[in-house]
């Protein structure tokens, strides 16, 4: 790890989302600016930083020394007092008033507005309201400092760190040592485990119940994203424990105050996460409204089911293309090699063969070209059939009788 004093003198880019910057600063013992990259929120052109990190050859710019911790230093120089007042750092401080203080204080500048800020009155034109801008905006840069060292200092990154200050402010250190596995429901990119890795190196148990509850919701959200909606209780205890490496009893106490809270639902032995529960639920209540309304594609009698193509279908086929043909919705499932696709031809097949014009639809462009394939028909993404445009919030294809009274979409 190597260690770099430097100078920033000027600004390349700056996220002011996460801070990550490229500075040119001055490093003493260099002759030409050296390129500066890494998470640095809220670093202003004339700050004096001390960095940690590693030097490297980017193939496209060149020599670079990436910063991985930092802190700023107070200038010593009454030259680089000024600059760095001048440099929009200070809210009511530019290069005119920045000149104008250190002509009165000299290298005592910063003493002054540490600790007898009013003495800034001494300075022509300077008044009891600029005062007060320049102490807030002093103290916002003092609050910023001070969280980025203390998280650092609890292993914190640069970039996690500076999401930490934009979401609390000042607020930062007091929501870490309260309870950092906030971050983890708080925070878009600080998962369990990060927050995990903050909150052993505070001290925390492995048995603390704000861990516990942490990794519980890590353990569903890890489920949902293998494709299922919920966890049996048996399968989510199971996999927390081992996430936690702790025993049932402390997992399972956490889970019946979070159940009782609100923040897990359980519905008989399933266990979900609040949105995708009232997903569900709402899902099957508006395929029940549409099943339970009047009317069927077909009048009696009927298309001839017996067989198609070739194909003899099993009754259990039978049954769920009669189902489809005198239902206004249908749900097709089961695992690979159970006829689905058989059954959804001969679906398409009846409608056809009755006169109906016949959409094919599916949520993605990748699901659509499956569609494709299996049938032999073209098929489109919903959005593409509705010509759907999220920007205008409507779709001519909606608003098409052609659709409604013509046609059926499976």
């Amino acid at each position: 790890m190597a260690q770099i004093r430097c100078v920033v003198e000027r600004i390349t880019y700056q996220n002011p989302e996460n801070g990550y910057s490229v500075f040119r600063v001055k490093v003493k013992g260099y002759d030409d600016l050296v390129t500066l990259v890494g998470n640095l929120l809220d670093v202003p052109a004339g700050s004096v930083l001390l960095c940690q990190g590693e030097w490297r050859v980017d193939r496209k710019y060149g020599q670079q020394f990436q910063c991985t911790t930092w802190e700023e230093v107070m200038p010593a120089t009454a030259y680089g007092i000024e600059k760095y007042l001048g440099s929009g750092l200070v809210k009511g401080i530019g290069p005119k008033f920045a000149r104008l203080i250190v002509d009165r204080f000299g290298t005592d500048t910063i003493d002054v507005i540490e600790t007898d800020i009013e003495r800034l009155n001494e300075v022509h034109g300077i008044g009891a309201k600029r005062i007060a801008k320049i102490r807030k905006s002093w103290e916002r840069q003092k609050d910023i400092k001070n969280v980025m060292l203390f998280l650092q200092g609890h292993g914190v990154s640069t970039a996690f760190a500076a999401k930490i200050y934009r979401e609390y402010g000042k607020e930062s250190i007091d929501k870490v040592q309260e309870n950092p596995y906030r971050f983890a429901d708080d925070i878009w990119g600080i998962g369990f485990k990060t927050a995990d890795g903050i909150a052993s190196r505070m001290g925390y148990g492995k048995d603390d119940p704000r861990r516990c509850r942490s990794g519980i919701l890590y353990t569903l959200g890890q489920i949902a994203d293998e494709g299922h909606c919920f966890a049996t209780e048996e399968q989510l205890l199971g996999k927390a424990m081992d996430l936690l490496e702790v025993g049932g009893e402390a997992v399972c106490g956490v889970l019946g105050e979070m159940v009782e809270a609100g923040d897990v639902i359980k519905d008989g032995e399933d266990m979900y996460l609040p949105p995708f529960h009232h997903a569900e639920c709402g899902a099957a209540r508006r395929i029940l409204a549409l099943r339970s309304g009047s009317g069927s594609l077909f009048s009696e009698p009927e298309p001839d089911l017996s067989h198609g193509g070739g194909i003899v279908y099993d009754e259990t086929q039978l049954e769920a293309v009669r189902l489809a043909l005198k239902s206004k919705v249908m749900v097709l499932t089961g695992g690979p090699g159970t006829g689905k696709t058989t059954t959804t031809k001969a679906i398409i097949g009846a409608l056809r063969s009755s006169g109906m014009k016949v959409l094919l639809a599916a949520p993605t462009g990748r699901a659509s070209k499956r569609m494709s394939e299996a049938t032999g028909m073209e098929a489109r993404t919903i959005h593409r059939m509705l010509e759907y445009n999220p920007k205008e919030q409507s779709s001519s294809a909606c608003r098409s009788s052609d659709i409604h009274d013509r046609s059926a979409g499976r």
